[in-house]
Formats: structure tokens, sequence, C-alpha cells
């Protein structure tokens, strides 16, 4: 099942904050290539060119309706396909910026360690990542998939593991890194209610789950997930749902 750039950018304003904190972070880059990966439809491309006009800025994306809302926003920049599991830049880069993406690359741990030698010397490695799989969100699309109408479309479980613990991340990076900084920030997103919950999570952690179903048993899962996210999310007093979204942050300055 193919991503959709407009089904992403439905929640643009929420889903480019966390790529905000995480570029604040980045400190000044030596001269070279910065590379957005995972570019989606450009949203952090674009703030990575705010950032660093001075550097030739390059997205990466292996979905070909991203790239081509990426390249409708920014026509002037260049943007190439390529599956992050192996891609690697042809010369030692500036920066390697990644904003929610490598959750859903297989071993990213290892593909990350690989990148951090493909800096230049004070280079930045730049990820984010959600860490969300405990929240309602998503337990209550695996509580959704074992309902018995829909169980048998789930022999095998949805592609997403949980992050590895920090300290993985630390020891794979702290060798090669000159400073290393990791971080969680938990985001609590106002929603105006379940249904929009169901919409956020349609254009991504969804679209495993939906990509097994036919088409006519689509709309009664999401209709069952929905009613369980009612009731897991408490409103607040004026009305809304409070999407609580927690988010694992690394910067990695090589050394």
């Amino acid at each position: 099942m193919g991503w959709s750039a407009a089904q992403y950018l439905k929640f643009e304003d929420e889903r480019t904050r966390a790529a905000r904190d995480l570029l604040a972070q980045v400190p000044p880059l030596p001269d070279g290539v910065a590379y957005d990966l995972g570019c989606g439809p450009g949203n952090s491309t674009e703030l990575v060119i705010a950032r660093f006009p001075d550097h030739r800025i390059v997205g990466i994306d292996s979905d070909p309706d991203m790239l081509s809302a990426a390249r409708r926003r920014l026509p002037d920049r260049p943007f190439a396909q390529g599956d992050l599991a192996s891609w690697t830049p042809p010369e030692p880069a500036a920066l390697l910026f990644a904003n929610a993406v490598f959750q859903w690359v297989p071993d990213h741990l290892t593909v990350v360690s690989r990148l951090m030698d493909r800096l230049l010397p004070g280079g930045v490695l730049a990820v984010q990542m959600p860490d969300n799989l405990g929240e309602p969100s998503h337990t209550g699309m695996a509580a959704t998939a074992g309902d018995p109408r829909w169980a048998p479309y789930f022999v095998e479980k949805p592609p997403r593991a949980p992050l590895p613990p920090v300290n993985a991340y630390y020891d794979a990076l702290a060798p090669k890194a000159a400073r290393l900084d990791i971080w969680h920030t938990i985001y609590n997103h106002p929603m105006a209610d379940a249904a929009a919950i169901v919409e956020w999570v349609k254009g991504t952690g969804l679209r495993p789950y939906l990509a097994r179903l036919p088409a006519e048993a689509q709309d009664g899962f999401l209709e069952a997930y929905r009613q369980g996210l009612e009731q897991a999310y408490r409103q607040t007093a004026d009305g809304h749902v409070l999407l609580r979204f927690p988010r694992l942050f690394v910067v990695a300055v090589k050394a």
C-alpha cells in the first residue's frame, strides 16, 4: 500500500513540529551536501533549506507519490528515489537528517551506524522517530486486528518493531561521535475527536493494517478502531482529545 502525500499533510503543522525541534539541535555544518532522508512531501526539506541556505540540500524518499509532492512544493530542489535500507550518499555528507522514517526501516540501528560512517568530520546525523507503539492509538490497532471479524487477515502482524533501548543507540554511535545527544519528547496534540486520530494514523501507522484488508472490510475495521479510541481517550473540558505522542531524538556529530 503506497504512501499518500495528501493524507500525510492533513496534519502538516503537528507532524512538522518534531522536525523543527530536531533541526533546532543541529549545530553548524561543515561544507558539503545535506540530505533529508525520508523527505516525504518536502515539508521537512523546506525546514532544512531555511536553516542551511548555503548548503546543497537533496531529498531522498522511496515513495513516488511523496516525491511528486515534494517536487511540486520545491521545484528548484533535487529529489531522488532511494531505499534507506541500502542507500548511501555518493560522497561523505555534511548532514543526514531523518524525520520519522527509520522506524519503518528493518534493523535501522545497523543502518544509522553505517550512515554515520558516511559523514564528513563534524557532519551531523539527526534522527527522530515515533516511540508510540505502547500508546492507545497503536495498541488499539492491534486490538482491532485481533477481532474475529478481521483476525484472519492478520495471521502475521503488520511490520513495525518497537524501537531498541536508548543504550543501543548510544553504544552504536558514541564510538564514532564527537558529541551525542539522545532524548525523548512527549507531545500532546489537541484533536477534534477520535475520528481525527483515525485520520492522523491513516497516513502512517494504519497503512500496514489497511493494506491487508480487502476494500469492503476497511470501513468496518476503521469504525471499530474509532470506537475503541473513544473509550481510550478522555475528552478535555472543551471537547477535544489529546493525542499523546512520544518521540525519540538522536543528534550525533561525527568525530
